[in-house]
């Protein structure tokens, strides 16, 4: 079985002992089923030995018998090849089946190696797979791998750890260093091509050339003082994108590049400083400079700002009071209307009430003029039924009359008593007799006969009086 030294590792030795440290269970079984085999082959070779030992013994006793004149049968040799045969072949049942099968540890990634058609192109990720007696398992380490470049005090300190400062010169001529840092990992699709094309320590034979030579070729660009301090996250990012493009068709995905420091030569660091340092001070009169003249603009600005304010209280107050009195003009508009309304419905109600009231007086001397009508009417038949009460009467009275006249005439004593019953109880009455010695009152009875007589015979009936009202007698 082939593993090569994973990156990052030298010795293939320890990278063994450390991964049968760091595997699982199957791992360990498969440790296990190799070291039984090889228990059970030395066990059959020491049984072999034994057994060629008693023969040997057993041939020197022979033979020291023979010099003391004994005799003895000559031995032979009995070898127990049935029980070294069953452990033979337990023995080889164990290495058969430890390489039956192989593990890839987590982290890992590996490939088949046939020994007939070559590296094949699947890659086997972390766990367990079978394995022909044809094919070995070569295992390359996927996890995240770290390329430092130290600066010129860690190199002589951590050297054994880190590669040597990266040395690249500047468009002046000078020579600056540069502590980089690459994070990467192998493209577990395309361990086939690694295998069959790159060597086995990429840690030092593939990546560090390549970053190298990208830096080498972008920072002659620049001048040292850019690379200081201007254009460093730019030169960063072209290093990245060109080692990127170059490590990838390699099999290698880079995640990061970090430019970590810039060591420049002592003397011009010196005077870098120095310049630095008075452009600093320049600079910050230039931004003090730009502070008084921005409290300047910020004064005038507040000034203005102010006297807009002011312009625009003012018109803030006249426009409140044009609202205000487009307001009062507005309620005046909406008011008078509702004025009027008020005034033409005081009139129509004045003039409903004059309606009204006419109508009432009309009414009353409509209701006046049938009342008098009435009573008019009423006096008329009170009149008319007067006249003909007047009139029966009357003709009640001739024919009584008549009857008392002739009565009289008949009897003329009859009068004397008709007299006494007209006259009041108040009046004293004296009966005279009608010898004539009484002649006043003879004569008054006869005249009053006379008359009535002629009344009758004319035809005229007796005059009536006038009613003055609906209670007037006659």
């Amino acid at each position: 079985m082939i593993r090569p030294p994973t990156a990052g590792s030298s010795d293939s030795t320890t990278t063994m002992f450390n991964l049968v440290l760091k595997e699982d269970a199957m791992v360990l079984l498969k440790v296990l089923l190799l070291c039984a085999g090889i228990a059970l082959l030395l066990g059959t070779l020491a049984i072999l030995g034994y057994d060629v030992y008693l023969y040997q013994r057993a041939r020197r006793r022979v033979q020291s018998a023979e010099h003391a004149q004994e005799k003895l049968l000559q031995p032979e040799l009995k070898l127990r090849i049935r029980l070294a045969g069953m452990i033979c072949a337990a023995a080889v049942s164990a290495f058969l089946l430890a390489s039956i099968y192989d593990v890839v540890p987590a982290g890992h990634a590996g490939i088949r190696v046939s020994q007939i058609s070559g590296t094949e192109s699947e890659t086997l990720y972390p766990g367990i797979h079978l394995m022909s007696p044809f094919e070995t398992l070569a295992v390359y380490d996927t996890r995240t791998h770290t390329m430092t470049t130290g600066n010129v005090d860690e190199s002589l300190t951590e050297r054994p750890k880190r590669h040597e400062t990266l040395n690249v010169t500047a468009s002046e001529g000078l020579k600056i260093g540069l502590a980089v840092t690459v994070r990467y990992k192998l493209d577990p699709a395309k361990l086939a091509y690694i295998h069959n094309n790159l060597p086995s320590d990429i840690d030092t034979e593939v990546v560090p050339p390549v970053v190298a030579t990208v830096f080498r070729e972008i920072v002659p660009n620049y001048t040292i003082r850019d690379i200081f301090a201007v254009h460093r996250e730019d030169i960063r990012k072209t290093a990245s994108e060109e080692i990127t493009a170059k490590l990838k068709r390699d099999g290698v995905v880079v995640e990061e590049v970090m430019l970590r420091d810039i060591v420049l030569p002592a003397d011009y660091a010196k005077g870098l400083e120095g310049l630095i340092e008075k452009e600093q001070e320049d600079e910050g009169l230039i931004v003090q400079t730009a502070i008084e003249k921005k409290q300047v603009q910020i004064a005038q600005y507040q000034a203005e700002a102010e006297k807009v304010r002011t312009v625009k209280q003012a018109e803030a107050g006249a426009q409140v009071r044009v609202l205000q009195a487009k307001a009062e003009a507005d309620a005046m508009q909406y008011t008078l209307p509702l004025k009027e309304k008020q005034i033409q419905q005081t009139k129509l109600e004045a003039e409903a009430r004059k309606q009204a009231t006419i109508q009432n007086a009309e009414a009353e001397a409509q209701a006046k003029v049938i009342d008098s009508k009435a009573e008019q009417e009423k006096q008329q038949l009170l009149a008319s039924a007067e006249a003909n009460r007047i009139r029966v009467v009357a003709a009640a009275d001739k024919e009584r009359l008549q009857g008392e006249a002739m009565a009289l005439k008949s009897n003329p004593l009859l009068i004397n008593k008709i007299v006494a019953e007209k006259l009041s109880d108040k009046i004293q009455v004296m009966m005279v007799p009608a010898d004539g010695k009484f002649f006043f009152a003879n004569d008054v009875l006869k005249s009053s006969a006379q008359q009535v007589f002629r009344q009758e015979e004319q035809g005229a009936d007796p005059p009536v009086k006038p009613q003055s009202g609906p209670g007037g007698g006659r």
